[in-house]
C-alpha cells in the first residue's frame, strides 16, 4: 500500500519548507474537489476514490498540527500555511514542547485522576526558578564531598542533574529508568556520582513538583510521553483534532515526537516531514535526528537534490570538508575564501570590523547581506564589534543576544529603587547604585532635530530619540556621596541642600533629584499603609513614571522591561503557590531579597516574547554564534567565520549536555568512548561546513588570530583552511 505522508529530505535551503506547505496545499486542493465532485449523500464519499490522503476537513473540521524546531520558524512556517490558504482552515503551529506544555495543561484533569494528584491549575517553572528551588529542595543533600566528587560548583551540579531529567524525558524514558541507563553508560567511571543517587534525587525532585502543580519541561514531556499518549481518552481526543501534521526540521525534534506522529499515522491522519541530513543543530541538547530518521519508512520519500541556488555549496564544501579531514591535502581554497589573520585577538577583532565597514562604505555589499559567525561571543568580542560599527554608522543586530536582565543599567536602577522602597533591603544597595539610578531615572528624551530623516533610520540605534540625562554621572556621584545615607534596614536619601556646596549641581539636575525625591517618599508612604499591591506594580509605577513616559524605547529596553515585569510576575506566582502548600514564617521581604539576588547572579536574560522586534528585518550586520545562525535558518551574501583557529568549532557553538549520548534511542544507556566522541565532532564539523556554506552566496572570510584571549595559541580544526587561503588580509594590508 502506498503512503500519503512524504518524507522531505534535503539540505540546507534545498527547498524543504517550500514543499512542505507544496504538500500541504495539495491536499488541501484535493479536498476541494473531494468536496464538488466525490461526496454522495448513501456512503459520505465515492467507493474508490483517490483522495482518502486527506481526510475531509470540512466535514469534521479537524485541525492541522504544524510543528517547527524553535519558536522563530514556527511563526514564519505558520504564516506562509496560513497565507497561502488563505486562512480558511485551522493551523496550530507549535514547536515540539510547546505542544506538549499546551496538552498537559489541556488536560490536566485527565493526569489529576490517573496519578492522584491534588486538584490546583498547573503553574510552568522558568528554567531560572527551576534551579533556584531545586537547590533548595537537595542542599542538604549536596555537601562538599559530594561537589567534590562531581569537580563543579553547587549551581553548576544542580543544573547537570535537571538536565538528565529532560534529556530522559525527551528520549521517553521514565524518571525511575535513569539510574540503570547512567549505571551502564557511566560504567566504571569514578569522577561522577552514583547513578542511583542522582536518579533518588531527581525522583524527590519531580514528586515535590507535582505535589504543588509545578511543571517544568523535562517534567511536562514526561507526563506526555509516558501518561498522557497511552491513555486512550487522549488519543481520541486527539485524532479528532488533529488529521493532518506538518513538522519541519525533524532533525531537530526530541525522539518523543516520533511516538506523537507514530500515533496519528495510526489513526489514519497524514503526513509531511522534512529532514535535514546537514542539520541536527541540537544533537546533544535533547534532538534525535536518528531516531527520527526511521519514520521514514511508513511514508513516500522525496529526495531534493541539487546545491542550494547562490550558494557556495557546490564549489567549496567538497575542499572544505577534504581540507578538515586530511589535513595533509595540498589544496589551495578558490577567491572566494579569504583571510584575515593577526597576531592577537584583539588586532582580529578591529581588522575584522574594519574590513566589514570599508566593503559596506564602498557600498561593495549592504549591512544586511553580511553576517559574523563565531563560535562563542564573549563579551569583549561583542561590545568591540558593535562599537567600531556604530561609531562608522553601521547597525548590528546580535541575534537573540540572551545577556542577563542584570547587565542592564535601568534593570539596575529600578532594583536600587526598590531597596530605597521596602524595608530591610539596605544591604543590598550602595553609594554606587544610587548614583547610577540616579542618572538612570533623570534622563530625558528629546526628538532628533528631523524627525523625518530620523524615521527614514530606524535601524540605526539612536534613530527615534537622542536620550540625555538631567542627571549626569559626575552630579549623581556628588549627590550619592554627600545625600545617601546607608541603614541596614531603612536607606535613605537627603534632600540635596545637606551637600554645602549643592548650588554645584545645578537647576536642571536638582529639580530632577528633588522630582525622584518626592516620588520615593510617597512610594515609602502608600507602602507602609499597604496601599502598593506588590513590588510588581511598584516596578511598573516607576517605569510609567521615569522611563516611559508616553514615548517609543529603543527595542532592546524595552525588551529587558518586559522581560523583567514578566520574571517579577512568574517569580510571586510561584511564590504564592508555595505559600499556599506550606506556609513559612520569613521576613515580610524575604522574597524581594531572594528576587533580587537571583537577577544579580545573571541567571535571567532578556528574551520577552515576542523576542523580535515587529516590522521588518532590521538592515543591520548580524552578529551571532554558530548554534544560533544555524538555528535561525538565516543566509546572507558575506560570512565572516571569526576565531577561525579555536577549537570550538567542533563543538558546534554549543555545550553538550552532560549524558546526552546515553539517551539517544539508538544506544540507549551504552558507554560514550573517546572514539565516540572524536567521531561525533568530526561529524558535527562536517554538517557545520556544509550548512554554513549553504548560507552564503559570494563571499567567506576565515578571521584568524595567531593567540586567543587567553594568550594560548589556537590550533583549531579549521586551521587547515586558513593555511589554504590564496587571499589574505594582514594588519599591514589594512594599515
Amino acid at each position: 500500500m502506498v503512503s500519503h505522508s512524504v518524507w522531505i529530505v534535503g539540505t540546507s535551503r534545498s527547498g524543504k519548507t517550500a514543499r512542505l506547505v507544496e504538500q500541504f496545499c495539495h491536499w488541501v486542493k484535493l479536498e476541494n474537489q473531494y468536496n464538488e465532485s466525490f461526496y454522495t449523500k448513501k456512503s459520505g464519499r465515492k467507493k474508490g476514490s483517490h483522495v482518502s490522503e486527506f481526510l475531509h476537513l470540512k466535514q469534521t473540521d479537524p485541525g492541522v498540527l504544524v510543528l517547527a524546531a524553535n519558536d522563530d520558524n514556527r511563526r514564519e512556517l505558520g504564516d506562509i500555511i496560513v497565507t497561502s490558504t488563505f486562512g480558511k482552515y485551522p493551523v496550530r503551529a507549535k514547536t515540539p514542547l510547546g505542544f506538549f506544555q499546551d496538552e498537559v495543561i489541556l488536560f490536566w484533569p485527565l493526569l489529576i485522576n490517573s496519578l492522584n494528584l491534588k486538584a490546583q491549575f498547573p503553574v510552568r517553572l522558568r528554567p531560572e526558578t527551576e534551579q533556584e528551588l531545586a537547590t533548595k529542595l537537595w542542599r542538604p543533600q549536596l555537601d562538599e564531598e559530594i561537589l567534590r566528587i562531581a569537580g563543579v560548583n553547587e549551581s553548576r551540579l544542580v543544573r547537570r542533574i535537571l538536565d538528565l531529567l529532560q534529556l530522559a524525558a525527551y528520549s521517553g524514558t521514565p524518571c525511575e529508568d535513569i539510574a540503570q541507563i547512567l549505571a551502564r553508560g557511566l560504567g566504571e567511571n569514578t569522577t561522577t556520582l552514583e547513578p542511583e543517587f542522582l536518579a533518588c534525587l531527581l525522583l524527590d525532585w519531580r514528586n515535590w513538583c507535582l505535589e504543588r502543580g509545578l511543571l517544568t519541561y523535562g517534567i511536562i514531556t514526561e507526563l506526555y510521553s509516558q501518561y498522557l499518549l497511552s491513555d486512550r481518552n487522549y488519543q481520541q481526543h486527539l485524532t479528532k483534532r488533529y488529521q493532518a501534521v506538518l513538522a519541519d526540521d525533524v532533525d531537530d525534534y526530541p525522539s518523543v515526537a516520533r511516538l506523537l506522529f507514530e500515533l496519528l499515522l495510526d489513526r489514519g491522519a497524514v503526513g509531511a516531514f522534512s529532514y535535514n541530513p546537514d542539520g541536527a543543530v541540537r544533537l546533544g541538547l535533547g534532538a534525535d535526528p536518528n531516531y527520527l530518521e526511521g519514520l521514514a519508512e511508513r511514508c513516500r520519500v522525496e529526495i531534493l537534490t541539487g546545491p542550494p541556488p547562490e550558494s557556495l555549496s557546490e564549489q567549496l564544501t567538497k575542499q572544505m570538508v577534504e581540507l578538515v579531514t586530511e589535513p595533509m591535502v595540498l589544496l589551495s581554497l578558490p577567491k572566494t575564501v579569504h583571510s584575515i589573520q593577526t597576531t592577537s585577538r584583539a588586532q582580529l577583532l578591529r581588522q575584522t570590523a574594519e574590513v566589514i565597514a570599508n566593503a559596506i562604505q564602498s557600498q561593495q555589499v549592504q549591512p544586511e547581506e553580511v553576517t559574523i559567525i563565531a563560535p562563542g561571543l564573549d563579551a569583549i568580542a561583542r561590545y568591540t564589534l558593535v562599537e567600531i560599527l556604530i561609531k562608522q554608522n553601521i547597525p548590528v543586530e546580535s541575534l537573540n543576544d540572551q545577556r542577563p536582565l542584570i547587565s542592564s543599567p535601568i534593570i539596575r536602577a529600578l532594583l536600587t529603587m526598590l531597596a530605597l522602597v521596602y524595608p530591610g533591603l539596605g544591604r543590598l544597595v550602595d553609594r554606587d547604585a544610587v548614583a547610577e539610578m540616579l542618572v538612570v531615572l533623570s534622563r530625558k528624551q528629546q526628538l532628533p532635530e528631523n524627525s523625518t530623516d530620523a524615521m527614514n533610520r530606524v535601524s540605526t540605534r539612536d534613530a527615534i530619540h537622542r536620550i540625555s540625562t538631567n542627571i549626569d554621572p559626575v552630579r549623581a556621584g556628588l549627590i550619592a556621596d554627600y545625600c545617601f545615607v546607608p541603614h541596614p534596614d531603612r536607606p535613605n536619601l537627603l534632600p540635596v541642600s545637606t551637600f554645602e556646596r549643592w548650588d554645584r549641581i545645578g537647576y536642571a539636575a536638582t529639580t530632577a533629584y528633588n522630582e525622584i525625591l518626592e516620588w520615593l517618599e510617597q512610594q515609602r508612604s502608600q507602602q507602609e499603609l499597604r496601599l502598593i499591591p506588590s513590588p510588581i506594580s511598584l516596578l511598573d509605577r516607576a517605569i510609567q513614571r521615569f522611563l516611559w513616559n508616553g514615548s517609543n524605547l529603543p527595542y532592546e529596553q524595552l525588551a529587558a522591561l518586559r522581560e523583567l515585569l514578566e520574571t517579577a510576575q512568574h517569580y510571586w506566582e510561584i511564590d504564592t503557590r508555595l505559600r499556599q502548600i506550606a506556609p513559612v514564617e520569613t521576613t515580610p521581604h524575604t522574597t524581594i531579597i531572594e528576587f533580587i539576588q537571583l537577577l544579580r547572579r545573571g541567571t535571567i536574560t532578556a528574551n520577552p516574547y515576542p523576542v523580535r522586534p515587529i516590522g521588518g528585518a532590521r538592515k543591520a550586520v548580524t552578529l551571532a554564534t554558530i548554534f544560533q545562525y544555524r538555528s535561525s535558518r538565516r543566509s546572507h551574501r558575506w560570512h565572516f567565520w571569526l576565531d577561525a583557529g579555536s577549537p570550538l568549532w567542533a563543538k558546534g557553538g554549543a555545550a553538550t549536555l552532560f549524558g546526552a549520548p546515553f539517551f539517544l534511542r539508538d544506544r540507549l544507556g551504552e558507554p560514550w568512548t573517546a572514539e565516540d566522541e572524536k567521531l561525533a565532532e568530526e561529524q558535527r564539523l562536517q554538517r557545520i561546513l556544509t550548512d554554513l556554506l549553504s548560507r552564503v552566496s559570494e563571499r567567506v572570510y576565515l578571521c584568524h588570530s595567531d593567540l586567543a584571549v587567553n594568550g594560548q595559541e589556537q590550533l583549531g580544526p579549521l586551521l587547515p583552511l586558513v593555511n589554504a587561503c590564496v587571499t589574505v588580509i594582514s594588519e599591514s594590508t589594512v594599515n
